[in-house]
């Protein structure tokens, strides 16, 4: 894939969309693909987190629990970033990210993902405004899971 395809795709990611194409090709250039087959793991539950990824193709997991008791609590696909949360927060992921079919990724290192972060004040907004609808909707789903159980 050209470094033009990849920059094509990164503009379809919410965090990146408003990006600067000059930034994003130089972002798309430090990042490194790889290929994940079916059942394979991203990243781990615990593991440090040293990169965000952005899905390409494909479609992923995100699972808790340990080996002999895991729950799937969501999923992404395409156009999605997964572990970019670890990465502003400095933890350990918090959950599996699993291949369900082969997956596409762009693998985003932390120095590359927060050169473009400091180098662009719109993506820290958008990054913001991305996070605050996460957390609201996983707030909105507790609500209402807490009010069947009640």
């Amino acid at each position: 894939m050209l470094l033009n395809d990849e920059v094509q795709l990164l503009k379809k990611v919410p965090y990146f969309c408003r990006v600067d194409p000059c930034k994003l090709k130089l972002l798309a250039f430090t990042s490194d693909r790889v290929l994940y087959e079916p059942g394979q793991d991203i990243f781990s539950q615990g593991d440090s987190s040293d990169a965000a990824y952005v899905i390409l193709c494909g479609k992923v997991d995100m699972i808790s629990g340990s080996a002999n008791s895991e729950t799937k609590i969501g999923e992404a696909g395409c156009n999605s970033i997964i572990g970019e949360m670890c990465l502003l927060s400095n933890c350990s992921q918090a959950v599996t990210a699993r291949a369900v079919t082969e997956v596409d990724v762009l693998r985003i290192t932390k120095d590359a993902f927060f050169k473009v972060i400091s180098d662009n004040p719109r993506m820290s907004m958008e990054i913001s405004r991305t996070l605050a609808e996460t957390i609201r909707g996983a707030r909105m789903d507790d609500m209402r899971r807490d009010r069947q159980h009640a």
